[in-house]
C-alpha cells in the first residue's frame, strides 16, 4: 500500500521509466511552493539532482544513484564506463552512506557480467533496492508504531518532535523517522507533530508540506525553540532519521540533531532515530570515523522563497563575500538515543544491539572483504580511483 499521497493521488519520490530509459523524480528544490516532476535521462543529469538537492534523503539518494548508473550503462557498459559512473555518483554527496551502499551493490552485482548484460541487470537490480527500500520503511512504521502506542498517556494525544524530513519525500515511500507517524494517523491515534524549520536549507517545510497532504496535525518552529517546548514539557518523544548510523550507534544526521539530542536527554524526552539497514555502516567504528559534507556558503547567505505575489526567487541576507561555514550534518553520540527503529525491529543504540538486529554482519566488523557491498571508505576511495 502506498503512503505517499500528493493531492490525493498515489505517487512515488522516484519513478523509472524503463521505455525511455529514464527516471522521473520530484524537484524538492522548488517544493512546498511549487511541485514539479523532472525526467532524468543521462548520469550527469543524476548527479547534478543529487547535488543540487532536488533528490535528498539517505534512502532515496542510494536509489537514485542505483537509477544513475542503469542510465549510465546505455548504450555503453563495460568496465571503464561502470567505474567511471560509480566515481561521478560517489563524489556527490560523502555522508549519506546509503548512496555508497547502492553503488558497491550495483558494482558487485555487474562487474562479473559480460557488458552485454549489464545494462538490463542494472535496471533490475536498482528496481530491487527501490522495492526493498519501501518495504523496509513500512515495517520501520510497524515497529515504530509500537513504540508510539506505549506512549499514549493521561495527555491523550502523543506529541512528538522531528528535525528535517524523513519522511517520504527522503525515500521511495514511507519514510523512516514519519513512517510511525503516519501508522499512528491511520491507526486513529491522536497525534501532533513539533516540525523545526532545519536551517539553512529548510528541509521542515519539506515535512510540514507531507504531514499536510496526509491530514497530520503539525506546526513549524524555529529551530532554537525546540529546547524550550522539551524544557517545558511539551513534546512526548523525538523522532529524527539518520544518513548514517555507526557501528557503536553514533548517529550522522541533519545539522542541528545533536542539540536536540542533547536538550531531550536534559527533559527526560526519549530519542527514537529510524533508518533502514542501508543507513547503518558497520564498517564504520563510530561517529568520528564520518565524513562531514560542508555545502556552499550561499546556503547562508540566500533566502529562497516566494514574494507576495507568490513568484519564487532568492533575497540576499549576507554580503557575497561574508565568511560563513556550512556543516550539512552533525553527529550525535549513541550515549544520547534512546533506540534505534530499523526494519528488523527496535534496539539500543550500541554495537550489541544493532549485532543483535544483524547477527549476519558481526564479521564484517572484522573482515569486510567478506561483504562486497558495504566496504570500508578506504575502499570506496579505492574504487573511485580506479576509473581515474
Amino acid at each position: 500500500m502506498t503512503a505517499m499521497r500528493v493531492h490525493g493521488k498515489p505517487t512515488r519520490t522516484i519513478t523509472p521509466v524503463p521505455q525511455e530509459r529514464a527516471v522521473d523524480i520530484i524537484d524538492q528544490t522548488v517544493l512546498p511552493q511549487a511541485y514539479r516532476v523532472l525526467r532524468l535521462n543521462r548520469l550527469e543529469e543524476v548527479a547534478q539532482a543529487i547535488c543540487s538537492m532536488q533528490v535528498r534523503g539517505a534512502p532515496l539518494l542510494g536509489v537514485t544513484a542505483a537509477y544513475g548508473v542503469a542510465l549510465a550503462l546505455s548504450p555503453c557498459a563495460d568496465d571503464a564506463t561502470l567505474l567511471a559512473a560509480i566515481r561521478t555518483l560517489g563524489a556527490t554527496r560523502p555522508t549519506a552512506v546509503n548512496l555508497h551502499w547502492a553503488l558497491m551493490r550495483l558494482q558487485a552485482c555487474l562487474l562479473p557480467l559480460p557488458p552485454s548484460l549489464r545494462a538490463e541487470a542494472a535496471w533490475l537490480e536498482a528496481g530491487r533496492i527501490a522495492e526493498e527500500d519501501v518495504q523496509q520503511c513500512r515495517r520501520i512504521g510497524e515497529h515504530g508504531l509500537r513504540l508510539l502506542r506505549a506512549l499514549v498517556g493521561v495527555r491523550g494525544r502523543i506529541e512528538i518532535m522531528t528535525h528535517c524530513n524523513a519522511g517520504w519525500l527522503a525515500t521511495v515511500d514511507h519514510g523512516t523517522a514519519l513512517a510511525p507517524v503516519y501508522a499512528a494517523f491511520d491507526q486513529g491515534i491522536d497525534i501532533h507533530v513539533w516540525v523545526s524549520e532545519t536551517r539553512p536549507r529548510n528541509q521542515g517545510l519539506l515535512t510540514a508540506w507531507e504531514l499536510r497532504e496526509h491530514g497530520v496535525p503539525h506546526t513549524l518552529i524555529a529551530d532554537n525553540a525546540a529546547g524550550l517546548l522539551l524544557a517545558r514539557g511539551r513534546i512526548d518523544v523525538v523522532i529524527v532519521g539518520a544518513d548514517r548510523v555507526a557501528a557503536n550507534g553514533d548517529v550522522a544526521n541533519k545539522i542541528g540533531t545533536y542539540l536536540k539530542a542533547l536538550a531531550a536527554r536534559a527533559a527526560g524526552v526519549p530519542f527514537y532515530v529510524a533508518a533502514p539497514r542501508s543507513t547503518i555502516d558497520f564498517a564504520c567504528t563510530n561517529g568520528a570515523d564520518i565524513p562531514i559534507e560542508e555545502r556552499a556558503g550561499d546556503e547562508l547567505r540566500l533566502l529562497q522563497g516566494c514574494d507576495a505575489a507568490g513568484r519564487p526567487g532568492q533575497v540576499r541576507q549576507l554580503a557575497a563575500d561574508a565568511a560563513v561555514a556550512n556543516p550539512a550534518f552533525d553527529i550525535t553520540p549513541a550515549s544520547l538515543v534512546s533506540t534505534l527503529i530499523s526494519e528488523r525491529g527496535a534496539c539500543p543504540a550500541s554495537s550489541d544491539g544493532l549485532s543483535a538486529l544483524y547477527p549476519e554482519e558481526r564479521s564484517c566488523l572484522f573482515d569486510t572483504s567478506r561483504h562486497p557491498d558495504i566496504q570500508t571508505s578506504t575502499h570506496r576511495e579505492s574504487l573511485m580511483r580506479l576509473s581515474q
